[in-house]
Order: C-alpha cells, then structure tokens, then sequence
C-alpha cells in the first residue's frame, strides 16, 4: 500500500473550488449563467424564485440569511440543494419564497453573486443535487516528482472507486456531535445540552475553553450570557432559552435550526457506518456477497439509490449499500447490533419520544463511491492540482485523505 503524500491545503478560498452538479448531470461551473433547461428544470409561474448561487469565504446558511435579509425575507424562506463549506468559492442551488428573480438578479454583496435566477412553483430542497465537482490545489511538502508517482500509485490502487466515509465535520468541530447525538436519542437532554453548550475538548478558542469550563462548573445561565464569547451564537440561543426556563433542556435545544439539530442524530449513524466500512476493509470484505443490497449507477456512473437490487452469482454490477441506522430499517447486520448495544442504544431509539423532529427513518449508502473526472498536475512550483466529481453525500476529505496526509478542512 503507498502511503499518501505530505501536504496541506485549503489555505485559502481559491484553492477549493466547489461547483454543483445539477440532477441532469450538468456542472454549475464558475462565472456562468444558467437557464433551467441548461439545468434539467422548469420555469414556471410560481411563488418560488430558484437561482444559482456563487460565494466566496461564505457558508451556505449564512450566505442565504444575507439573500434572505436583502429580499426582505426570513431565513425559513430559502432552501438549498447541499451545504458548501466557508473557505471555498462555490457554486449551489438555491430557492427562495416571496422574491422575484429581478430582484435578486440586481442584488450587490460582497463575495457572492446570483448568476441565474428564475419563478418556479417548487422549492429547492436538501439533495436536489447529484453531486460536485471539485478543483484543489495542494501545498506539497515533499518532492514534487516523487508526490507525483506516488500519486499515480495510489489512483492505481484505488481504481475507480474509493472508500465512502463521512467527513469528520460530520462529528462537529469539536469531536462531540455524536456524544450529544446518543443523550438525545436515549432521552438525555440535559446530558446533550451540556455536551453542546460546556464541552471544552477540541476547542481552538482559549475564550470559548474558559467559558465552556465556567458554566460546567457554576452551571449558571443567567451569568453565561455575560461572558459567552458572541461568536458562539448557537451557543447563546440555547443559554437564553435556559436563563429563562431553568430545566427545559430538551426545548433550548430546539431552538437550534433544525438542521443542526438533526445533526447530532446523523452524527450517530454515520459514526456507525464508518466503523462498519473500517472493520469490511479490515477484514477484506469489500466485494458484495450473495443477496448484498445493491444500487444500479446512474447518471454520471454515481449511485441511483432509487434502483436497488439483490446481488446474485454473475449480477452484482453496481454499488453495495450499507445502512444509515433509522427506526424503519429492518435488516441490521451483526456488527450494527454490537454497535447500538455498545453504545445503549436499540434502533427504536431513533423515534424520539416528544420530538418528532428528531425522529430518523434510515437509509443507505454506498460503502464505495465513484470519482469521475479524476485529473492532477503540476499547478506551479510545488503545488499540486487536482480534480474529480463527487456524488452527493460523498466527503472530498475522505478522497483526499487516500492520497495526502494533510489537517484537511474539506
């Protein structure tokens, strides 16, 4: 096996580049107008705008409440296909509720810009997209010409198709994400809010440790208000909501938008099936056995998840799914059993008792993932290139982890 080489990236935005890939299979690329036929869309008259958003050192939530707060919206009038992170110029799809396209058409921020923008009678919304495209240049550290054979060694090893890990900002900032996760699924919220809001460890800030350790140790609300670092701004939210309602844990965290909180609960699942995907790599078990869950591949050669099979002797050709643990999946493997029973919990777990809104189903996910339009060069004296399309819900960390050994952010 060769190692990965020695490197680092995503110094700056303009070293990850992020360009959705609408459902048609088209690439939203940078600095381009779109119509939606271009994208596999429909105008239509509606209250609907959908518009191709372009940013630069923005987060998706926060570009969106800045387009929301200039159409004179709220933040619960936008919808997006997928999140992008901050230090990045990315391209995604958006919609917004109540604003016509002129308007957003003629919209000046700094950094961002709406390239496209037309009326439609639906709502973008979470995995309206089939993927992404990506474009990072890499700091190499070491040799550039022996980065590149290496390189050229590890794409042989791999194939076409990668091992399909969540990301580890799918666990938090702070490593913590699938501790509050387990409290709330086994009904804990004082446990889970006290994680989110006094866990010191993995924190970078020596203001936010202080702070965090203070309302561990005096566990007053009230107080915290006045010495919580104001970047913390979730943080805050829940600690108003407790300095006037001393107790109501599991409310104070509701008060967190609904994506976040649902995170901590996905967080759980995606902890699980990483350790399943590690422990089938451990023990070479990474071709599809008999009666193996299968997709078909769709556009793109990414998985359809929407067309499943059973493997059998000469039909396995597609992607083998794994699950994402939910109140609805009925056929748990030995090694998830072990897991739940490990960590106190059992699937039915995941209806949450008195909160419908953390209530998960499941699903299923490819244990390997595509990556098309694999490409690297020399960009410049040692820097490195390098290019490929993603599916959705695929981590470019968990690429990128195969090929460099770097404190990745993507």
């Amino acid at each position: 096996m060769v190692e990965p080489v020695e490197g680092t990236i995503k110094n700056s935005a303009e070293d990850f580049v992020v360009e959705e890939i609408a459902k048609n299979g088209r690439v939203m690329e940078i600095d381009r107008q779109y119509t939606p036929d271009d994208l596999g869309m429909q105008s239509s008259p509606g209250k609907f705008s959908v518009f191709v958003l372009q940013k630069k050192d923005w987060n998706t939530v926060q570009a969106l409440k800045m387009v929301a707060r200039k159409a004179s919206r709220g933040i619960k009038s936008v919808g997006f296909a997928g999140t992008k992170d901050r230090t990045s110029i990315s391209t995604q799809l958006c919609s917004i509720f109540g604003a016509e396209p002129d308007r957003l058409l003629s919209m000046h921020m700094k950094d961002m810009s709406i390239n496209s923008a037309w009326k439609s009678d639906v709502g973008i919304k979470m995995g309206d997209l089939l993927g992404n495209r990506f474009t990072i240049n890499i700091n190499m550290l070491g040799d550039a010409d022996e980065a590149m054979r290496r390189l050229d060694a590890i794409s042989m090893e791999l194939g076409e198709r990668f091992p399909n890990y969540f990301g580890g900002q799918r666990f938090g900032n702070r490593g913590n994400n699938v501790d509050i996760g387990v409290a709330m699924l086994k009904g804990d919220f004082e446990a889970a809010a006290m994680s989110f809001l006094a866990s010191p460890g993995g924190e970078t800030m020596m203001e936010a440790v202080e702070a965090r350790k203070r309302l561990a140790e005096e566990r007053d609300f009230g107080e915290a208000l006045s010495y919580f670092p104001k970047y913390l701004k979730y943080e805050l939210t829940v600690i108003d909501y407790l300095s006037k309602y001393p107790g109501n844990y599991a409310n104070a965290l509701r008060k967190l938008p609904r994506q976040l909180f649902l995170m901590f609960i996905h967080s759980v699942e995606s902890y699980i099936f990483n350790a399943e995907l590690a422990d089938r790599i451990k023990s070479g078990m990474v071709e599809p056995g008999r009666g193996a869950l299968m997709c078909k591949a769709g556009v793109l050669g990414f998985p359809d998840l929407s067309n499943t099979f059973r493997a059998e002797e000469g039909n396995n050709e597609g992607f083998e799914l794994g699950n994402l643990i939910g109140y609805e999946i009925e056929d748990l493997t030995d090694f998830e059993n072990s897991m739940l029973e490990s960590m106190g919990l059992k699937k039915e777990d995941f209806k949450v008792k008195g909160i419908p809104e953390l209530n998960s189903k499941g699903g299923r996910r490819a244990y390997f993932a595509p990556f098309g339009g694999f490409m690297y060069s020399a960009a410049s004296e040692g820097t490195i290139r390098m290019g490929f399309s993603l599916p959705s819900g695929a981590y470019a960390t968990a690429l990128l982890n195969e090929f460099v050994r770097s404190e990745v952010q993507a």
